[in-house]
């Protein structure tokens, strides 16, 4: 008979490089080429959509909801966030594929994307990019530049401090070894195995298994004042923002203090993830680009002024200002103390707030009004919702023709206008 020793099973390390190399990355080159070897791979379980910030939050150690945020914010902050998210959704291998879903494409491996949707994939790639750097995406100027390298440098540092850490293993792979036969030992016939039986090798006994002692506990690691400092120079450049704004400064508006105020968390949020902590930068990130988005799609910016309540009521025509205008605030005009022996025009225009003018009983009202976004009560007419049309009418009060005659006209970006008698 012919021997036959059982097949091995030979198991495949994606990214064979052991931990010492990794240790030992040499510079930027061999840091990118190991990237590449050992990518993080979408999960099946704990994804939202494709499981790309699940995949980097697995492989390096940290917490995918702080990951799922940075992408979000890039997002809002010049549209880059996407555009990575889909490269990553592109590049990244999911768990148990051969290779990833673009590599698929190309016929390299099995994935279990289909060809069709990444086709889909590649083609919705390029505009997302095209939009990102030509600014007509995102609400701060140059924000996808700062995104992509804010997020690709702390990539790059996460991989080189953890890429040790948690390397995938690729799908196993079975590869049979048969090893060439030999004829079998010649009998004895006083012997059948062929040797005598002082001269067996008989194993030594097993000695008793002894169980390992128990790990100590891992030391608590102290808590991180990453968030806390954070928040601080958070705080710092809103005011400072808010103070600039103030003084007249044209650049200060509120999408770009909030822009600036969003970068300070996200570089915080960034380094929490090497110093495990900051987590609670989220709770005030979310909000702060919830509103970036609100800013940026109603045009506060075009409404100059400053910050800060108006309260005003003339008591001569002479009084009343060719224009009230604000940027962000609670903005009331009293009219009604005014005489009828003088025509009166006036404008008032309010970036985000809430527009009260009350005129006289009797006046002769001409007026505009118009709200890119909120509610609109002009003298018993009304509209609410986005983009709509400015209501233009004449009310003669309660006299019918006469009395003062006023010509308004109010515009607002985003909040509430009431136009009523006094």
């Amino acid at each position: 008979m012919c021997g036959r020793r059982p097949r091995r099973m030979l198991v495949g390390m994606s990214g064979g490089t052991d931990q010492n190399k990794v240790h030992g990355l040499s510079g930027f080159e061999d840091t990118v080429k190991d990237f590449w070897t050992s990518r993080p791979q979408r999960p099946l379980r704990g994804r939202k959509v494709a499981g790309v910030a699940a995949a980097i939050g697995n492989r390096y150690g940290l917490d995918p909801v702080v990951v799922r945020v940075a992408f979000v914010a890039a997002s809002v902050f010049g549209g880059i966030g996407l555009a990575l998210y889909l490269l990553g959704w592109l590049l990244f291998p999911g768990e148990g594929d051969q290779v990833s879903p673009f590599e698929a494409l190309l016929g390299r491996g099995r994935s279990a994307t289909s060809k069709a949707f990444t086709i889909v994939l590649v083609i919705a790639f390029f505009p997302v990019v095209s939009w990102a750097f030509s600014g007509s995406w995102g609400w701060f100027e140059g924000g996808g530049i700062i995104g992509l390298a804010l997020l690709v440098t702390a990539l790059y540092l996460l991989h080189r401090s953890r890429g040790h850490e948690n390397r995938p293993v690729a799908p196993a792979e079975e590869t049979m070894t048969y090893p060439m036969s030999t004829p079998s030992p010649a009998t004895s016939t006083t012997d059948p195995l062929g040797a005598a039986p002082l001269a067996w090798d008989l194993p030594e006994p097993a000695p008793a298994y002894t169980p390992p002692p128990p790990a100590p506990p891992a030391p608590k690691r102290p808590r991180s004042k990453v968030g806390i400092a954070t928040f601080g120079v958070a705080l710092l450049v809103a005011g400072a923002g808010a103070a600039a704004a103030a003084a007249g400064i044209g650049w200060f508006s509120a999408p770009h203090i909030i822009g600036l105020v969003l970068g300070v968390l996200g570089i915080g949020l960034v380094s929490g993830a090497f110093a495990r902590g900051g987590r609670g930068l989220i709770a005030l990130a979310v909000p702060l680009s919830i509103a970036g988005v609100v800013l940026t799609s109603v045009p506060v910016a075009d409404y100059s002024g400053g910050f800060g309540n108006v309260d005003a009521a003339p008591r001569t025509a002479a009084e009343v200002l060719p224009r009230y205008e604000q940027t962000a605030g609670d903005l009331r005009l009293d009219l009604t103390a005014l005489p009828a022996d003088t025509p009166v025009t006036t404008e008032v225009r309010l970036g985000a707030g809430q527009s009260t003018i009350l005129v006289p009983e009797t006046a002769d009202v001409q007026f505009e009004c118009e709200s890119s976004a909120g509610n609109v009560d002009c003298l018993g007419r009304h509209s609410d919702g986005l983009g709509r049309p400015a209501i233009i009418g004449q009310d003669l009060g309660t006299d019918g023709t006469g009395g003062l005659q006023l010509d308004l006209k109010v515009s607002q970006g985003a909040g509430n206008i009431e136009v009523r008698r006094g």
